[in-house]
């Protein structure tokens, strides 16, 4: 037959066969955004070995996945029939964005350490654990339906159905995840705006939580768009239209990540000297502190202040940070 020909090699656009696309992936989109990754990739990388703030890698880590889809498409847009091209985008490219996710759920849990366990619902180290075990599930999941739907789509008459569903589980499970940490963010909103945190909450971490928010809604956007693309199957309306995919996924993803390296956490998140100052001025400030008034003694009634040879306290929290995966 035509088609197991074609699937050898590299083969141009045959009229009146389609490739397993339903169109023939653009060239010039490809590279596009091969380089918009790729860019953002290799800053994340500079910007966290120059930081040390080595969790951010994992921005980088979910630019080369994201490069190695579009890369694959690229590839596609001059071979659109060749197999490998295709099950290459369809497995990297659905799981490219778990990474950015667990970046996200890894920097909330460093503003509540940051601010205290008061500013949150649940411990900084929580965060690691809870959400991103939810996306190494996700991501496990993806992959084997990705793995699945690959292996069926390159066989003739082959069922893409098991492996599609699967898919869908992983996304659907992600974007649950996702919402679930989207309560816990607005939590942590409602309880900056307290006086005693309004202090801690400085306008550059306000410029930070801003930019997470972008970067969450432009991840829940491509979630929404892949689990109605995948629902209506590989002949589907989304899926064989590439403007859709480029808008609803592509875009979005470039600027979740990209977000990042203008907004960088090592920039916005205070130093460790900027919240033990911020927290020793809030603990003054409170009125049931016994350094915000003065104190009887037996020999003068002037206010009684902290020995200047004291150790100030260590800020909440900063030790159960100390003892999760993330380091400094």
């Amino acid at each position: 037959m035509i088609e197991d020909y074609l699937h050898k090699g590299c083969h141009a656009l045959v009229e009146g066969v389609n490739p397993a696309y339903g169109y023939q992936p653009s060239l010039a989109a490809g590279i596009v955004f091969c380089v918009l990754f790729g860019t953002s990739m290799v800053a994340h990388t500079a910007q966290s070995f120059w930081s040390g703030k080595w969790w951010c890698l994992l921005f980088a880590i979910g630019c080369l996945t994201e490069v190695l889809g579009w890369a694959a498409r690229t590839w596609s847009a001059e071979c659109p029939y060749q197999t490998d091209a295709f099950l290459m985008q369809i497995s990297t490219l659905i799981i490219g964005p778990t990474f950015f996710t667990a970046g996200i759920y890894v920097l909330l849990g460093q503003l509540i350490a940051l601010l205290g366990p008061e500013s949150s619902i649940l411990r900084p180290s929580w965060y690691l654990w809870i959400f991103c075990t939810c996306d190494i599930v996700s991501l496990v999941v993806q992959a084997v339906g990705g793995g699945m739907a690959s292996s069926a789509a390159s066989e003739v008459d082959g069922d893409t159905a098991p492996g599609t569903n699967t898919m869908v589980a992983g996304i659907v499970f992600q974007m649950a995840a996702i919402t679930a940490f989207a309560f816990c963010g607005i939590d942590f909103l409602v309880r900056c705006r307290r006086p005693q945190l309004r202090v801690r909450f400085t306008p550059r971490m306000r410029l930070l939580v801003l930019a997470t928010t972008f970067s969450v809604v432009c991840i829940y956007v491509r979630s929404i768009y892949r689990t109605i693309e995948l629902l209506e199957g590989w002949s589907g309306y989304l899926i064989t239209r590439e403007w859709f995919f480029i808008g609803l996924d592509g875009i979005p993803m470039v600027l979740a990540v990209v977000v990042f390296n203008i907004f960088h956490p090592y920039w916005l998140l205070p130093r460790e000297k900027e919240a033990r100052k911020a927290e020793s001025w809030v603990s003054l400030t409170r009125p049931d502190n016994d350094h915000a008034r003065p104190q009887s003694t037996t020999s003068n009634q002037y206010p009684r202040y902290p020995s200047p040879n004291s150790t100030p306290n260590r800020p909440p929290l900063l030790k159960d940070l100390t003892r999760s995966l993330i380091r400094e």
